[in-house]
């Protein structure tokens, strides 16, 4: 019997290296050196030296980087602090930690295949404490479920305790023999660990994991089977002696007929390390090839528990295998990948690719799935768009972030759409380059750059969309097509503020500005006059040279404290007197509480995201429109919103200057006469419904990157009626079937009789 599992090979570091710091790392390297893939590190290595095993781990972890660990576990470390020790060393060595849990004496046969080791599990009950060990463990690391970790057992008990997932999902190694462990390999571990030759013994213990695995739901190939053996190479005196063909020959009836997947090396002798890995190994690897069916070794055997958290209505056995990377509810990379920076998800298959062959397969998989919600991401910050779902297929493209300069010369630079505009900033900055790109480093390409894109540079170079000059796409039916001025121009002009209809972007061709120092300026003012503020904001923004972009956030007053306005201001220049100049008028509406003026790069300016995993829940509230000029009767109907407490968030961003330059129907962001952008953020839908229509009639567009509601007749506001008909006849030619509806979805024009835009 055979399990499937890709062979393996190990090196147990022999029980005296502790007794001096270097020889751990000797061991280790020889091991790297010669290719094997995995050193052993047991409890009993450091005997006498009083040196903790996985300090000692983590001292070769430093010195390798390549080679899996698997640490033996002393039984008299609570689970607790041992689940917390290896999410560390594996985070550190970047997913190369196993965990092996000894059972000891107390469950351990006595023929040749038991390893005879000293274990001290909590009471007499040694294998009911290593099941709860395990436990405690695996829900200290299950961060699919939120909350604190929790368990009531007879040893342990965990009242709330935070989690901390490792890098991978690390695999637990049980070391012992009898009936009580080798059932409990069966329900709960991932490898089942021994030592020796007995075949006989070997192929009970199968028969009793299998048993086990079967009565608690488990497919037995979701274990892993791992024999340690001793040997020589020289005069043929029984098994493991002799040459390499003879070790070949009394290795792979272990491999071929029952189902060992990791074979470890034990032994003090280099030369029998370096024997065992340059000419056992690959005559093992290639005997097992020959004597095993063609489709060995198998795909991945997903855990039942993993199964059990997929959702219905999703083919996962017929997932595309050419993805980079496929995530199911089950998986612990899922955690990190289920939600958005702004919004929260429980999406049924994360399909991530790096290649447009990649995208292309997902794509065809999200149409063999009709009723099914689909969710596409660049790096998931998007309001409008639904970069995640509930139940759904969500195809991720963070992995295509190459950032590529084609042509110093015309400043032309190809950028994938899972790039983050800090990494691109930090690409361009050392040519004297910038793309105005939003206000917040973390946002993906693929999203801002669909859709218009309304950054700190915006009033002297635009928007991000009107640096594009072309496209590389993969659109419904599968196919890959390009586009720009001179090719499929009609494409390129709807992807330009309108792009997540069409298809999803693969790369993007921009010319670059010319974009030196720059003034960035954070000035915190007094709006205890919160009309007079708005109307001066905008009028010093309107009559201020192109050169200064300026943003304004004004919190809602609160009772008992003075109103606040936040602006955040860039002027593209970086002497002093131009800075100062532009900066004053905006200083003097108000009293300044704090101001922070640098003169730094555009680069330095957008380093402002974080790294880590979004953990948002449920979905924001957003409401998004455009305005040419900041009235004094917007100001005062803002003014009493505000003060309403029915929105969490107000901001308004000016547009204009550069922005207004272009055509209004040279691009799919058709509002080009706008000055400003307003954003209002809240907690419930209805609230912030009615504080909007207050607003709504000062507003002229809408921009779709802010706006969350899915209302009937936004897409009215979106586009004005020329941009939205062009647009419809075009989804009817790029997306007839409506496969890309989860961002502001046009109904393709052949619908209309009786079809409505959402």
């Amino acid at each position: 019997m055979n399990y499937g599992h890709r062979l393996r090979f190990g090196l147990r570091l022999p029980a005296d290296t502790g007794c001096e710091p270097g020889r751990p790392v000797e061991w280790a390297s020889l091991a790297e050196q010669q290719g094997l893939d995995l050193l052993v590190v047991p409890a009993d290595t450091t005997e006498g030296s009083g040196l903790d095993p996985w300090t000692v781990s983590s001292w070769v972890a430093a010195t390798t980087s390549s080679l899996g660990l698997s640490v033996e576990a002393k039984p008299t470390r609570h689970p607790a602090m041992l689940a917390r020790a290896v999410a560390s060393l594996d985070h550190l060595t970047e997913g190369r930690v196993d965990l092996t849990l000894p059972a000891g004496p107390a469950s351990a046969g006595s023929g040749p295949m038991s390893p005879g080791r000293e274990a001290r599990w909590p009471a007499d009950d040694t294998d009911a404490a290593l099941s709860e060990a395990i436990h405690v463990v695996r829900e200290l690391w299950n961060v699919l479920d939120r909350g604190l970790g929790r368990f009531a057992g007879r040893f342990y008990h965990l009242a709330g305790a935070q989690k901390s997932a490792p890098a991978h999902d690390v695999p637990i190694v049980v070391d012992g023999q009898g009936r009580n462990v080798l059932r409990l390999v069966g329900k709960q571990a991932d490898e089942w660990s021994t030592s020796g030759w007995d075949m006989a013994a070997l192929a009970a213990g199968n028969r009793a994991i299998d048993e086990s695995a079967r009565e608690a739901g488990r497919d037995p190939r979701e274990i892993r089977r791992r024999v340690t053996i001793r040997g020589d190479f020289g005069e043929r005196t029984g098994i493991f002696t002799g040459t390499a063909a003879d070790w070949v020959t009394d290795l792979l009836p272990l491999v071929v007929e029952h189902g060992v997947g990791t074979v470890v090396l034990d032994t003090a002798d280099r030369e029998v390390v370096a024997m065992f890995a340059t000419e056992v190994v690959p005559a093992l690897r290639a005997a097992t090839a020959a004597a095993l069916p063609r489709e060995w070794p198998s795909a991945r055997v997903r855990r039942s528990a993993a199964l059990a958290r997929r959702r219905p209505g999703i083919d996962y056995d017929g997932a595309p295998g050419e993805m980079a990377e496929v995530v199911e509810p089950g998986d612990l990379a899922y955690a990190r990948l289920r939600s958005g920076y702004l919004r929260g998800g429980a999406p049924g298959i994360i399909l991530r690719a790096e290649t447009n062959e990649q995208v292309a397969q997902a794509v065809a998989f999200a149409r063999r799935h009709p009723g099914v919600p689909l969710s596409r991401r660049s790096a998931g910050h998007g309001i409008s768009g639904r970069s995640t779902n509930d139940g759904g297929i969500v195809i991720d493209v963070s992995l295509m972030n190459t950032i590529e300069v084609l042509d110093e010369k015309t400043r032309r630079v190809r950028i994938g759409p899972g790039a983050r505009w800090a990494e691109v900033a930090a690409a361009l900055e050392p040519h004297g380059w910038a793309l105005s790109s939003g206000d917040y480093g973390g946002v993906g390409v693929g999203g801002l750059a669909t859709a218009g894109g309304i950054g700190y540079l915006a009033r002297g170079h635009g928007l991000t969309i009107d640096r594009l000059r072309a496209v590389e796409i993969v659109l419904a039916d599968g196919s890959t097509a390009k586009a720009g001025d001179s090719e499929n121009s009609d494409l390129f002009w709807a992807v330009r503020g309108a792009g997540a209809n069409f298809g999803i972007v693969t790369a993007f061709e921009f010319e670059a500005d010319e974009v030196g120092a720059v003034a960035f300026a954070q000035i915190t003012q007094d709006a205890s006059d919160l009309e007079r503020y708005l109307v001066e904001w905008g009028r010093v923004v309107e009559n201020s040279p192109r050169d200064l972009t300026s943003f304004v956030i004004v919190p809602p007053p609160r009772a008992g404290r003075p109103a606040l306005a936040l602006s955040r201001t860039m002027v593209d220049a970086a002497d002093r007197e131009t800075v100062l100049a532009r900066l004053e008028p905006l200083a003097a509406i108000s009293p300044l509480y704090a101001q922070d003026v640098v003169i730094s790069s555009y680069a330095a300016v957008m380093d402002n995201a974080s790294d880590d995993a979004p953990v948002s829940h449920g979905e924001p509230v957003s409401r998004s429109g455009l305005l040419r000029h900041i009235t004094p009767q917007f100001a005062a109907v803002a003014a009493r919103v505000l003060r309403s407490g029915a929105i969490g968030w107000f901001q308004l961003r000016s547009v204009g200057g550069a922005v207004a330059d272009i055509p209004t129907d040279a691009t799919a962001y058709a509002h080009r006469d706008a000055n400003f952008s307003l954003v209002v953020m809240g907690g419930i839908d209805e609230v912030v419904d009615e504080a909007w229509d207050r607003l709504r009639p000062f507003l002229d567009g809408l921009y779709i990157s802010f706006e969350s509601s899915l209302r009937p007749g936004r897409l009215a506001e979106a586009w004005p009626p020329r941009t939205l008909s062009r647009l419809r006849e075009l989804k009817t030619v790029y997306d007839p079937e409506g496969v890309f509806g989860d961002n502001f979805a046009l109904t393709p024009a052949t619908n209309t009789p009786g079809g409505r835009d959402r």
